[in-house]
């Protein structure tokens, strides 16, 4: 028998994953079995473990959802063939599609649901997660980054901001900086980066000496700027002035301009930011060469994304990295013992995982813990400055 070439493995996989997204279906005009009650087992016929990609393979995220379920055959294909029988479930982009895609991947059996990717949507679950006994819920592995959709059994495996915002603090003060401030929209995300940066400096015994949000919708940003620049000189203080800017381009380069228009010598600042920054040629930006930002090392994205791309002829999208190491986390799961251990206490192993986007640990509460490296952007490629750590060992949980 000839061995079965990559590709053909990767079309053999997507063949069955959306076989399991459409069997669902009743065929007939039999009525379907109440969504409460499991009809399928947890293990395969040939031993597998059930797992459910909930993802939105329709509406606006679509080509986001196709992106990450290529990731997931070429993580089957790695590391889980052997152990795990995936099967893919429309999350759509509303709750009440990510409520059905749930009810049917646990109607059909699964052992556990890796996504949905909003966080709304994970939300939404947790009512569903939380009946438990023998027809309630399987545990979630959330592919989204909002912490305050995390709760036991529905934990969330995106990179999160405030990490990334205490990481890049960490390091900062371990330079030297003292001073720091933030210039943020005034948003949800703008207030939690400036909420974060605030408690951390003050835990790390720095001080933020001004923060302002300014209005997301207007063209004119000087008010704001000299207001921080203004704030920022009345405080004084000796060496450098670190600022948060989490802001996304092609925004950002306003925003630069701005403060630099406000009198903020970029000689005198050192700029900071989040894994918004965290694309390609963001060093184009003359303002932005020599800022720091936290996120997972990239040399090893770097390989995934040259596996990816020679296997579907594109590049991946920047989330597919999740949906891989996801599927790797299942089969690491499913080795525990026959069948599988998706328990919570499984789930949240100390010790941790580790994947493309480096290592990572789920706590109890839900959220998810990184390590993340720092990153200085340069010209022509951002270099790492402050290695991840490899162990969470001896490292507090925040």
């Amino acid at each position: 028998m000839r061995p079965i070439s990559r590709q053909s493995f990767f079309a053999l996989v997507a063949t069955l994953l959306f076989a399991g997204a459409c069997s669902d279906a009743p065929q007939t005009s039999t009525p379907a079995k109440p969504a409460t009650t499991p009809t399928g087992s947890p293990v395969s016929a040939s031993g597998k473990a059930r797992i459910a990609l909930l993802l939105p393979l329709s509406g606006n995220a679509a080509p986001i959802g196709q992106s990450m379920q290529q990731a997931a055959e070429m993580a089957l294909f790695d590391s889980g063939a052997k152990e795990l029988a995936l099967s893919a479930y429309d999350s759509g982009d509303t709750t009440e599609a990510a409520v059905e895609a749930y009810r049917k991947a646990r109607a059909g059996g699964a052992a556990l649901a890796l996504g949905p990717l909003f966080g709304t949507s994970a939300t939404a679950l947790a009512p569903l997660v939380a009946q438990g006994g023998p027809t309630g819920g399987i545990n979630v592995v959330s592919f989204s980054n909002d912490e305050s959709a995390a709760q036991r059994g529905v934990w969330v495996m995106g990179i999160a901001a405030p990490p990334q915002v205490r990481r890049v603090v960490d390091h900062a003060i371990d330079a030297g900086i003292k001073r720091f401030a933030t210039f943020a929209p005034q948003t949800p995300y703008g207030e939690q980066m400036a909420r974060t940066l605030e408690s951390h400096v003050a835990v790390r015994g720095g001080t933020v000496v001004a923060a302002e949000l300014y209005d997301p919708n207007s063209y004119d940003l000087m008010p704001a700027a000299r207001r921080l620049s203004a704030e920022a000189q009345s405080k004084g203080g000796v060496g450098k002035l670190a600022i948060l800017v989490p802001v996304a381009p092609p925004r950002l380069s306003a925003v630069l301009a701005s403060l630099t228009a406000a009198g903020i010598d970029k000689d005198q600042v050192q700029f900071i930011g989040t894994g918004v920054w965290d694309i390609n040629g963001i060093g184009a930006d003359t303002m932005l060469r020599g800022a720091w930002y936290a996120a997972p090392d990239p040399a090893r994205r770097a390989d995934f994304e040259r596996r990816f791309t020679a296997t579907y002829g594109r590049p991946p999208h920047r989330l597919a990295t999740l949906a891989y190491d996801g599927v790797g986390l299942a089969g690491h799961l499913a080795r525990l013992k026959p069948g599988g251990d998706f328990s919570a206490e499984a789930i949240t192993n100390p010790t941790g995982w580790s994947g493309v986007d480096g290592i990572f640990r789920f706590l109890p509460d839900g959220r998810s813990e990184r390590a993340l490296a720092v990153i200085e952007i340069q010209a022509a490629r951002n270099v790492v400055v402050s290695p991840a750590p490899g162990t969470f060992a001896a490292r507090p949980v925040n």
